[in-house]
């Protein structure tokens, strides 16, 4: 058979759609297409033995399974996963770790010789590569690749979709893989893949009965959601993206389907009831497609034949006899349409029915009464979170769920809504809460601040009840001011309204002193790292009544004001030469941030000064090599600063030439590590180092081999 499709491993963590480009591709945009989506897959089918669905369905009513048979050449399991590929298939001992319910793609050429490849598939896999129960994933996978030049723009229009790619130092190489979360098996019907593709009818030959085409030919196709059965590649403009020409074009496929003959079946509920005397009802609820055959096994145990569900629009439901039912007993459903036979198995739990729930606000208690269907072991019953039942209510519940679960021991479990009774909660008085600074200066602004007051408030009320009589500026709202022309102590009431009733008064108390001359104090020196936030503190300043900050010198910054006691700024990270270089004017500013304060009163001001350092860094352990052969670096080093910066090569003794490869970023340790192809040194043999955090280290020599 014809291989013309590549399987690769798998990377977890996409579950939504995602285009994740490999490594050496620049961009990679999905477009969406002119004309509406008429399709794509809509159903996922009973799970099998080996743990997959059965099946998944198009909105076309094609069902394909899953191919797993290293023997069937038209369905083939891939060999190569498979521990004894002459072994039968089984699962989990000799089951291969990646297989398809569909698996097609397109290899062709280009202008300029390059060959293109495009997969579009709907894969199982492991999530940990290796046949484990319920480590299960499908997804579906869009996969383009080809050689091109860097930098180079395309636009690859196939049968499901149009992708914007723009080549990196690999050319063209994008994959997406939609769908990937263990278990999930509904992912990927999110994902561009549907309806399936399958040979044109109209085009000779025929597929294979029960195929949707032989993957060993290529042939014509059908199935696009947008009518596009074919892969056109077309060069932009890498600006403007208007076609410049197409490039390569094929409308041949190489197809690998079976269609799904077995409808399997899914047990969706089975329960039990008892009587007194241990005889009782066992019910089933399965589905499947409909139209089938679905019984329940015959059980000795519990005393009943094999029986046919009664099925409608692929629901089936079976009421049994059962002369007995021990505990943990199971059922097993058959679905004898299916050849071979499906089997499923499930144990059998008890029904719970939740009788009453109840909240009384008041006590704070929550009642639950509920009964099991089993009444012949009475199992206890259980409140998630709360406890077992009893005639008791649960105490001290301030704020119920709502909706509690009630469990059985005899595996059964249901919910139920909880209602409250008791008064209405109506709103409660605000918190007065007032500030003022103090001791303060005659002829001062003072300011009485009642914004950190709590809860609803509709209404503010200042009075004064002490000291000389001053007139206050905005006594209802909530910050008053007044401007003392005496020494003295001055005392104010805070009182807030809302709409549950006026607060519990509140009182504070201002001295005031003959005016003094401020004293600025900025704060204590500080050393940050570079890209971190600094708070500047000229709070403990001496009878400051306004403040002034400015910066004297060192790498710009903002302030988020200039203007308050407590300003805070973001301590620039040191900026990397551009790509590729060479940067005749880049600066490299380690220098401290030197700010200045003036506090001001009315007796006068005072200014003061603070110096914010980086945080000192040094590089050791570099090691850079040079291979003339492959025109490639390695480059490798330490970093004494732990704080995630990145790090930029320059080629040359200064930071102005070419740079090398992208900025890479220090892990946790303190390394950083550097592997690139380009730019030739030529006759230069020294690198330069600089990090976002401030290091520098020039002209160390590199190692230039084969």
């Amino acid at each position: 058979m014809k291989k013309t499709l590549a399987r690769l491993p798998v990377t977890l963590g996409v579950i939504v759609a995602v285009v994740a480009p490999l490594a050496g591709t620049a961009a990679a945009v999905v477009v969406q297409p002119t004309t509406g989506r008429t399709g794509n897959l809509v159903q996922v089918g009973p799970i099998a033995e080996h743990g997959f669905p059965a099946w998944y369905r198009d909105s076309n009513n094609v069902r394909l399974e899953l191919c797993t048979d290293p023997g069937d050449l038209l369905c083939a399991g891939p060999a190569d996963e498979m521990p004894n590929p002459d072994e039968p298939v089984s699962f989990p001992d000799n089951f291969p770790g990646e297989s398809f319910y569909q698996l097609a793609g397109a290899d062709f050429g280009l202008t300029g010789g390059a060959r293109a490849t495009i997969g579009m598939n709907v894969e199982a896999a492991f999530a940990r590569e290796e046949p484990i129960d319920g480590d299960q994933i499908v997804f579906g996978r869009v996969r383009i690749r080809f050689d091109a030049p860097q930098g180079q723009r395309f636009r690859i229009t196939h049968p499901y979709g149009i992708d914007d790619i723009v080549a990196g130092d690999k050319g063209v190489n994008m994959t997406e893989d939609i769908g990937i979360a263990p278990g999930a098996f509904g992912g990927v019907l999110s994902s561009r893949i549907g309806p399936f593709l399958k040979w044109d009818p109209n085009v000779a030959p025929a597929a294979p009965a029960g195929y949707t085409g032989n993957p060993g030919v290529d042939h014509k196709v059908v199935g696009s959601p947008y009518n596009t059965n074919f892969v056109r590649v077309e060069r932009l403009d890498p600006a403007t993206g208007s076609v410049l020409a197409e490039v390569g074009f094929t409308d041949v496929f190489s197809v690998q389907g079976r269609y799904a003959t077995n409808a399997g079946v899914d047990i969706d509920q089975a329960t039990y009831s008892t009587n007194a005397d241990g005889t009782g009802v066992v019910e089933v609820f399965a589905t499947s497609e409909p139209g089938q055959v679905i019984e329940v096994a015959g059980n000795d145990a519990l005393g009943f034949h094999n029986t046919a569900l009664r099925g409608s629009g692929g629901r089936y439901y079976g009421r049994f006899p059962a002369t007995a039912v021990p505990k943990d007993s199971k059922i097993e459903v058959v679905n004898v349409s299916d050849r071979p036979t499906t089997r499923k198995s499930r144990s059998l739990v008890d029904v719970v029915t939740v009788t009453g729930v109840a909240y009384d606000s008041d006590a704070q208690t929550l009642s639950v009464s509920a009964v099991s269907s089993d009444h012949t072991s009475n199992p206890a019953l259980s409140v998630i979170g709360f406890g077992p039942i009893t005639s008791a209510p649960f105490q001290d519940v301030v704020a119920p769920p709502a909706v509690i679960t009630v469990t059985s021991a005899a595996g059964g479990s249901a919910t139920a809504s909880v209602a409250g009774t008791g008064q209405v909660f109506l709103p409660t008085a605000p918190v007065a809460a007032a500030i003022v600074e103090s001791p303060a200066i005659i002829g001062q602004t003072i300011r009485l601040d009642a914004t950190g007051s709590a809860g609803e408030i509709n209404g503010y009320t200042w009075s004064q009840t002490a000291g000389p009589n001053v007139t206050l500026s905005n006594p209802t709202g909530s910050v008053a001011t007044f401007v003392p022309a005496e020494v003295g102590k001055y005392k104010f009431t805070l009182t807030v309204t809302g709409p549950g009733g006026p607060s519990v008064p509140v009182s504070v108390t201002v001295n005031v002193i003959a005016a003094a001359l401020p004293k600025a104090k900025p704060g204590a020196d500080q050393t940050v790292v570079r890209g971190r936030g600094v708070t500047l503190d000229g709070s403990n300043s001496n009878a400051a009544e306004s403040y002034s900050w400015r910066q004297v010198s060192g790498p710009a910054v903002k302030l988020s004001s200039t203007t308050i006691a407590k300003p805070t700024f973001t301590y620039p990270v040191q900026a990397l030469p551009a790509a590729p270089g060479p940067n005749a004017s880049y600066v490299f500013n380690n220098d401290p941030v030197v700010l200045e304060l003036t506090v001001t009163n009315p007796a006068g001001s005072d200014v003061g000064r603070v110096v914010i350092r980086p945080q000192a860094e040094t590089l050791s352990g570099l090691a850079v090599r040079y291979r003339t052969g492959n025109n490639e670096w390695r480059i490798s080093g330490t970093s004494s600063l732990l704080a995630g910066q990145r790090v930029s090569v320059v080629l040359g003794s200064t930071l102005t030439g070419r740079t090398i490869g992208a900025p890479v970023t220090v892990d946790a340790t303190g390394a950083f590590d550097l592997r690139v192809t380009g730019p030739n040194p030529g006759t230069v043999r020294t690198v330069s180092f600089v990090t976002t955090t401030g290091a520098a280290q020039l002209g160390f020599a590199v190692n230039v081999t084969n």
